[in-house]
C-alpha cells in the first residue's frame, strides 16, 4: 500500500534502495554518481526560489569556478534528467553542502508560507547567531559549519530532531 515501508530481516527500514540504518557513503565514487544529477537539480530549483544571484549559488555549493558553475546549470536545465548530469559528478563536500541546504529549504517550508521561506535566507535576522546579518551571508562566510547550524537552529524551531 502507498506510504508503507518495508521492514527486512533485522527490522531494518529500506525504501527504495536506501538503508536507513547507516548514512550513505559520501566518500565512494558510486554513491556520489548516484546521488549527483538529484542533487543538481533540487540545488539550482532551491537557488531558483530563493532568487540566489549565480555568485552566491557558486559560494554556497563550495565556491566553484564560473565554468564549472554554468557547466552544473546548463545540465540542470535540461529536459534529458538522466545522461546530461553523468558528465558531473559531485564530491562529498558538495554533496553536504546540498544537503544541508535542502534541510534548510524544507525546514522553512514547514515553518512558514511559501513567500516568507523562500525570502528568509535573504532578510536580515536579529537572531543571535547572525549578527544582523542575513542567513545567507553567515553561511557563505562559515561554510558548512554555518550551515549545519542554521539547519540545527530550523529543526529546532520546528520541534525536530
Amino acid at each position: 500500500m502507498f506510504g508503507e515501508v518495508a521492514l527486512g530481516p533485522s527490522n531494518v527500514v529500506h525504501l527504495h534502495g536506501a538503508a536507513w540504518d547507516q548514512p550513505a557513503d559520501l566518500s565512494s565514487r558510486a554513491v556520489q554518481e548516484k546521488l549527483s544529477p538529484v542533487a543538481i537539480r533540487g540545488f539550482f530549483r532551491l537557488a531558483s526560489h530563493w532568487k540566489l544571484r549565480d555568485e552566491d549559488a557558486r559560494g554556497l555549493i563550495g565556491g566553484i569556478s564560473n565554468g564549472s558553475f554554468y557547466q552544473l546549470k546548463r545540465g540542470a536545465t535540461k529536459t534529458s534528467n538522466s545522461k546530461t548530469l553523468d558528465a558531473k559528478t559531485l564530491d562529498q563536500d558538495k554533496l553536504t553542502r546540498v544537503s544541508l541546504l535542502v534541510g534548510i529549504f524544507k525546514a522553512l517550508n514547514i515553518l512558514y508560507g511559501t513567500k516568507l521561506a523562500d525570502a528568509w535566507v535573504q532578510l536580515p535576522n536579529t537572531n543571535p547567531i547572525f549578527g544582523g546579518e542575513t542567513p545567507l551571508a553567515y553561511m557563505l562566510k562559515g561554510g558548512v559549519p554555518s550551515m549545519l547550524r542554521v539547519r540545527q537552529l530550523l529543526d529546532a524551531r520546528r520541534g525536530g530532531l
